[in-house]
């Protein structure tokens, strides 16, 4: 625990001086440099722990603590994400147009309950562009060592009942750099964006990704949210089975905010320690309704946190919010106690 702490008292009061928007760049730009530099990349690998390996989605993974997606929306840092310990990597969410996201300021810090609050809106390079950055990466012979996941979401401005088309030109263009996908149809920053959890929705989008998907095969995940109903849930697992899909991603932020002081409260996906029961309660249920592979995401920032998780029936988990909070050592930490 001693890197965390170092972490903690040095580096994290630096980043939380500024905005949490400047942080996020500052940190991603430095991985990003960092990641064109082997000399670099070799004293990040000073975080690792022994590896722990785990296979899963026909994929073998060097320890089962994964980055979520949202931290390198773009695949600007995938060498640095390696080199810090993480046994996979999500980039994204990427959508078929590139699109600036909601108006700023989008992302709130609360240190005391240890949470963000993000209304980010998908910002992102779009498809093109961020298929053309991952094809250089391979190119020039610096792809990770570790599965890559890429998560696909709806451009703002396309209709909902063009989702499927959208989704589709995204998943064309980058299934190629993809050891998995992740269809993110639960932010609640997008809207009418969960409206794609509904049945026919759903229905519609799985079968045009599954029919595509057909021609060179990919494990597909769905991500959702922690704010659906035992029946949505219910249905959704129907769907998702009906249409042969992978497994799942649970969960993306929530939008229940009882545990933020009302005077500071702001709209959007709520992350960090006030979602890890809500989401490991998430995962529990999902089990209790499907066999298949479940990647655990919310409220991780410990050993105990991420022992919830794997307790209530995920295989892999993702830390975003706790990196932020906790630093790199926190992979470490996490994996020392398994």
């Amino acid at each position: 625990m001693k890197g965390t702490g170092a972490y903690e008292r040095l580096v994290r009061p630096l980043l939380f001086s500024l905005d949490p928007e400047g942080a996020h760049h500052l940190a991603i730009n430095a991985l990003r440099i960092v990641s064109q530099l082997p000399q670099l990349l070799a004293g990040l690998r000073r975080f690792q722990s022994p590896g722990k390996p785990a296979t899963l989605l026909g994929l073998n993974f060097p320890n089962p603590i994964g980055l979520a997606a949202g931290m390198d929306k773009d695949g600007v840092a995938l060498p640095a994400w390696d080199a810090l310990g993480f046994g996979f990597v999500e980039i994204g969410t990427i959508t078929a147009k590139a699109q600036p996201g909601n108006s700023k300021p989008r992302i709130f810090r609360y240190p005391e309950q240890e949470a963000l609050i993000n209304r980010l809106g998908f910002n992102n390079d779009g498809a093109d562009l961020v298929a053309a950055r991952l094809r250089k990466l391979r190119a020039k012979g610096q792809w990770p060592g570790i599965p890559v996941g890429i998560n696909l979401g709806k451009s703002k401005a396309t209709e909902l009942e063009h989702a499927a088309d959208d989704y589709l030109y995204s998943f064309q263009r980058l299934r190629d750099f993809a050891d998995y996908i992740v269809l993110n149809v639960s932010s609640p920053n997008t809207p009418g964006l969960r409206a794609l959890q509904e049945e026919a929705a759903l229905s519609q989008l799985l079968q045009a990704i599954c029919r595509e998907n057909e021609k060179s095969r990919k494990p597909i995940l769905l991500k959702i949210a922690p704010d659906l109903s035992l029946p949505e849930l219910d249905q959704i697992v129907a769907t998702c089975e009906q249409n042969e899909i992978d497994g799942f991603v649970a969960t993306n932020t929530m939008l229940d905010h009882s545990a933020i002081p009302r005077e500071k409260d702001q709209s959007g996906g709520l992350s960090g320690a006030p979602l890890r029961e809500k989401s490991t309660a998430f995962v529990r249920a999902l089990r209790e309704r499907s066999s298949l592979p479940i990647i655990a995401v919310g409220g991780i920032f410990d050993a105990a946190s991420a022992a919830e998780k794997f307790a209530a029936g995920a295989q892999l988990i993702q830390v975003y919010t706790g990196f932020i909070y906790r630093g790199p050592a926190m992979l470490k930490s996490i994996l020392d106690e398994f």
